[in-house]
């Protein structure tokens, strides 16, 4: 029996997902990292079994109705844990945050300020004193009528909507109108209303155009189609919308990023006429705090704002001071330069991560376990350096940090290491060693060790002749001042810089229509699908090859069995029970709900009928089962489905199940699949790749393996541009462009640009001495 002070979580028998019944004891009020390759079980450990855990022995305390209110993890698969303290989890959000969230509200601060107007403002003669929700544009209360809180409008002109006046409808004139069926209905039900859609736009009256682009009208009319040969299509009854109508609707109410950016490009967006931008109504901003409105404090740097708060009279003092100790963490981790009216969506990862951290630092909690996600993701190494620092604060509060990590110079830094593996998936689930990093150095099986340890320069590689330049700019957005850049087709371009220097804005730029590109593919980290019915096999068309295989059997086509019978997305071949989900939940009142597999199929999907059909001896089921290594052997003769394996085992996802949900699957896996997608296409014609961050959350083992595929592209011919903090990966591209030197408004200038070699002697680059230890062997990533 351990005594109630044991200074070790103790895990027995651990075995979510991949977990092989683990063992392994981790000291407490330490800085743990835990690593190995990306697969490997890491993240089961330390989120899906240790933070599942805690979260859990936490939710026995709360009273039984509150416990139904909180979304609550399963308890996770383990004998035992002892020694637990209660845990805070930080991990990637990847969701996309909305345009409403900011830096104000990602870390409290705006509460505080509205808080400070609120109760020590400045009030015009006569005016009633307000409550703090009338100083936030996210309520009713506070927002300006004119733009509902956002500061902006969005409006459009008939040069937009109609880029080519000489064009007649029909031919196309209208270009903001979808495409397909739809548009072709609009431009119906306008011929059916007596316009002309033959005449060439300019000739049209003034007053028909007017009415045509910008009315609120909505008439319904009966269309008469014109007849194809062969096709009856009868009258119907067609509702016109007018292209305003139809860009404001898109932009404001479509769920498709592709449709919204389609809309965004036949509007301008201009400051509120009524607000001029403050996104409050005008009483708010008729209070002020040392002769400055809430809209003016909130646009300043967090260090300016810190040296003009209020310090006289007792109520200012208390609030001041409570945003001093907030801001205080934020500057702290080198993000001073951010505004509080910053829109969330706008920050690199690495910042948002950093407000967060800030956020949690300043809690003040003690004596518990944060077991933090990649807190490095998106850090340049000169920003991890300020990481470090925070966590052996929260260490030195007296809490115990335990890390998910890839970044080497955390791993470094840490007092213990838990290093999980030996590879992915299957071949993993086991703790190789857990003790004193240094100790890792003797562990032979370890993929970390080996680059944990290794001084070697990095690999002298020929750099490639550049076959022309694509010219971005002059580019004036966010902290980018007019910059042009000079990205050289047919290399390897890494582009550096600092969190919030400009990078992946300046990316952002590159589009198919500048000369030079030709076909453009962004590979990113965002899911492949946002439900379990989403998996790899569906998502990488593979699925759709299985399905023609089975349903090509004998045994298939006696029972009359199509394509359809083996989706367990529809009707006909799946279970009915579970819909095909392969699992129902079970309620169990004031417990967490729970997911058992389905009585009926066990899990497998499908209905009994479907199962009898066989390939191989093994059913759909069975072979949606399979690993990608395993397919591979299994599906050796079938070239279609061949092809679509070499390429996932090509990037290194081997372990994968085919049947992987896609809700299971990291950012870095995702993106992997992506590349995979990619690559088993035919690419005739010169493609330029942009990949945002590709290393965020892989293992330098597994970047090794990602970076060969990426010069493979380039040395078929093709282009590849990678915005990246991975100095290995930057020593190893043809060409640099190096941002900064700061963030936020201290950056957003090419610092340098040029060879590795010639970059790593810039002076004033951020990046150059990093560069330089990793060209030299000093230190890897």
């Amino acid at each position: 029996m351990h005594s109630p002070h044991d200074p070790y979580v103790r895990v027995r028998d651990a075995r979510e997902h991949n977990l092989k019944g683990v063992d392994v004891d981790v000291p407490r009020d330490v800085v743990a990292v835990f690593t190995g390759v990306s697969g490997s079980g890491k993240s089961s450990l330390a989120f899906g079994t240790v933070y599942a855990e805690a979260q859990r022995r936490y939710f026995e305390s709360v009273a039984p109705y509150a416990r139904r209110l909180i979304h609550q993890v399963g308890a996770p698969k383990v004998g035992e844990i002892t020694g637990l303290p209660p845990a805070v989890s930080l991990q990637q959000r990847r969701a996309a945050p909305t345009s409403r969230s900011s830096v104000g509200t990602v870390t409290n601060l705006s509460n505080s300020l509205r808080m400070l107007f609120s109760r020590a403002g400045e009030y015009p003669p006569g005016a009633e004193r307000m409550d703090s929700d009338a100083f936030s544009p996210n309520t009713a209360a506070g927002a300006c009528p004119e733009c509902h809180g956002l500061g902006r409008v969005h409006r459009t002109t008939e040069e937009l909507l109609v880029p080519d006046p000489a064009l007649s409808i029909r031919d196309g004139a209208i270009a903001a109108w979808p495409g397909a069926w739809q548009g072709k209905n609009l431009r119906d039900v306008l011929g059916a209303l007596g316009y002309d859609v033959d005449r060439p736009w300019r000739e049209l009256p003034a007053a028909e155009r007017e009415w045509i682009l910008f009315t609120d009208e909505q008439p319904v009319v009966t269309v008469h189609p014109v007849r194809d040969a062969g096709r009856i299509q009868r009258p119907y009854q067609g509702t016109y919308m007018s292209a305003r109508r139809y860009v404001m609707k898109t932009f404001s109410d479509s769920r498709s990023a592709t449709l919204r950016a389609k809309a965004e490009r036949f509007l301008t967006s201009t400051p509120c006429p009524v607000c001029g931008g403050g996104r409050l109504r005008a009483e708010s901003l008729a209070v002020t705090v040392g002769g400055r409105t809430i809209a003016e404090l909130a646009a300043l740097p967090l260090t300016e704002l810190a040296g003009v708060l209020p310090t006289g009279g007792e109520t200012a003092k208390v609030l001041t001071g409570d945003l001093l100790s907030r801001i205080t963490p934020v500057v702290e981790l080198g993000l001073g330069y951010l505004s509080l009216d910053r829109p969330t969506p706008t920050l690199s990862a690495g910042e948002l991560q950093r407000l967060r951290l800030a956020t949690q630092l300043r809690s003040g909690l003690f004596g518990v376990v944060y077991v933090l996600d990649e807190p490095s993701a998106g850090l340049h190494p000169a920003d991890t350096e300020a990481l470090l620092t925070v966590l052996e604060r929260l260490k030195a509060a007296g809490n115990s940090v335990f890390v998910v990590e890839h970044q080497l110079a955390v791993v470094r830094g840490a007092d213990w290491i838990v290093d999980v593996g030996p590879l992915a998936g299957e071949h993993g689930g086991r703790v190789l060693y857990s003790g004193p990093v240094a100790g890792l150095a003797e562990v032979a099986g370890s993929a970390t060790a080996r680059h944990l340890f290794d001084r070697s320069p990095a690999p002298v590689r020929e750099a490639r002749v550049p076959g022309g330049t694509v010219t971005v700019g002059p580019v004036t957005r966010h902290n980018l001042r007019g910059v042009t850049a000079d990205f050289p087709l047919g290399v390897l371009t890494a582009v550096t810089g600092v969190s919030g220097s400009g990078k992946s804005t300046l990316v952002g730029e590159i589009t198919e229509d500048l000369p030079g590109v030709g076909r453009l593919v962004s590979v990113d980290q965002r899911p492949i699908g946002r439900t379990p019915r989403s998996n790899l096999a569906t998502y990488t068309g593979l699925f759709d090859v299985v399905r023609k295989v089975f349903a090509a059997t004998d045994q298939a086509r006696e029972r009359g069995y199509g394509v359809g019978r083996f989706s367990f997305n529809v009707a006909g071949g799946r279970c009915e029970t579970c819909q095909g989900e392969g699992f129902v939940s079970v309620e169990l009142l004031f417990l967490p709900s729970t997911y058992a597999p389905c009585p009926d199929c066990g899990g497998a999907r499908y209905n009994p009928a479907t199962l009898e059909v066989a390939y191989r001896g093994r059913n759909i089921a069975e072979v949606l089962d399979l690993t990608v290594e395993e397919a591979a052997e299994f599906f050796a003769d079938t070239p279609a489905v061949a092809r679509s394996l070499a390429a996932l085992l090509d990037v290194g996802l081997g372990y994968l199940r085919l049947g992987q949900p896609a809700t299971e699957l990291s950012g870095g896996e995702a993106q992997r699949i992506k590349l995979a997608s990619e690559l088993q296409r035919g690419r005739r014609s010169h493609t330029l790749y942009l990949l945002d961050e590709p290393t965020t959350g892989l293992h330098p083992a597994d970047v090794e393996v990602l970076m060969r595929q990426l010069h493979g592209l380039v040395d078929a011919g093709h282009t590849v541009v990678v915005v990246e903090h991975d100095m290995a990966v930057v020593a190893g591209a043809d060409h640099v462009i190096d941002l900064g030197p700061g963030g936020g408004d201290a950056g957003g200038r090419i610092v340098a640009a040029g060879p590795p070699g010639e970059v790593a002697c810039a002076d004033g680059s951020a990046t150059a001495p990093y560069l330089d230890q990793a060209l030299d062997g000093g230190t890897r990533r």
